[in-house]
């Protein structure tokens, strides 16, 4: 290594003039780093350089570092190389892993209205449910970092059998508790209850579109009251005998006549049935116009009798 001696100053102030053991000269250029270096600032050195050959100054750095960011995408913002930004990088990333640890060490709340006591941590919450799913512990990969509100997040990526996913929790450093952010960080701990849609009925459904169908002020008190209704109209059908075709009578009053054949037909029809049809609708007597009368009732006056 070749000793140089200083020589004195640029005209400009610039540079050093420095002369070699063979009376060489050189220059060596009056730098930030320079003078930190002559007043003994050595940890100064390396944010200098830094200021000097990246576009983000080392506090942004770490900012963004702490928020979940890479060192390989600081690196490309700050038109870097990862190697220049690790000096500042690896304390954030040494501060990131001591959070999620504790993080881990934390109490778990539970959900509003969970009536279960008793306080868990959430590492052994974790464990619990992975254990009853036959999951190892390692298959949780835990990060933690700073969002923009200042507070900070804890992620377990997750990929297992039942269920993959980033769990999500709140971590409060100073009450030392952990709040459960979305449906994976509650199954992981256990606490996701999975509601599942109850068996279709077809057969009801066929009837609640026959329903939709009919005038609302027509529709039935219920299933009885339906069935009721159709065998009361099959009853009067079956009862009830064929109308017989009448013609008017001026020489008879027909004001309070009956058919014969409907009284005679209504006591067979009392008769057949006994004391059993109780139940049954019972046939009314029909007002009407009086029958046909006969020839001999027009030619010799009187009844057919």
């Amino acid at each position: 290594m070749a000793h140089l001696d200083l020589a004195g100053v640029s005209a400009d102030g610039r540079r050093l003039l420095l002369v070699g053991q063979q009376g060489e000269e050189f220059t060596l250029a009056i730098t930030p780093a320079l003078r930190a270096a002559l007043r003994g600032e050595t940890t100064r050195i390396g944010q200098l350089e830094i200021q000097m050959t990246s576009t983000l100054r080392p506090r942004e750095i770490q900012i963004r570092i702490r928020g979940g960011e890479t060192p390989e995408a600081v690196a490309t913002a700050a038109q870097t190389t990862v190697e220049a930004i690790m000096p500042f990088v690896a304390p954030v990333l040494a501060e990131r892993e001591h959070i999620a640890e504790r993080a881990q060490k934390s109490s778990l709340r539970r959900p509003v209205g969970d009536g279960t006591g008793g306080t868990r941590k959430l590492g052994d919450a974790v464990a619990t449910h992975l254990a009853n799913n036959q999951v190892k512990v390692e298959a949780v990969t835990w990060d933690a970092f700073r969002r923009d509100d200042g507070r900070w997040e804890l992620a377990g990526a997750f990929e297992t059998g039942p269920r993959s996913g980033t769990a999500r929790f709140t971590f409060d450093p100073p009450g030392n508790y952990v709040v459960a952010d979305n449906d994976d960080a509650r199954w992981l701990v256990g606490d996701l209850v999975i509601h599942t849609e109850p068996q279709r009925d077809d057969l009801q459904h066929v009837r609640e579109r026959r329903l939709a169908v009919v005038v609302t002020d027509e529709l039935p008190l219920g299933d009885d009251a339906l069935d009721l209704a159709i065998s009361e109209t099959a009853e009067m059908f079956l009862d009830e005998p064929p109308a017989r075709p009448t013609y008017d009578d001026p020489l008879r009053d027909t004001s309070a006549a009956v058919e014969p054949e409907a009284a005679a037909v209504a006591e067979a029809s009392d008769e057949a049935v006994g004391d059993g049809s109780k139940h049954r609708r019972p046939v009314s007597k029909k007002r009407g116009r009086a029958s046909v009368p006969t020839w001999d009732e027009i030619m010799f006056g009187g009844s057919g009798d």
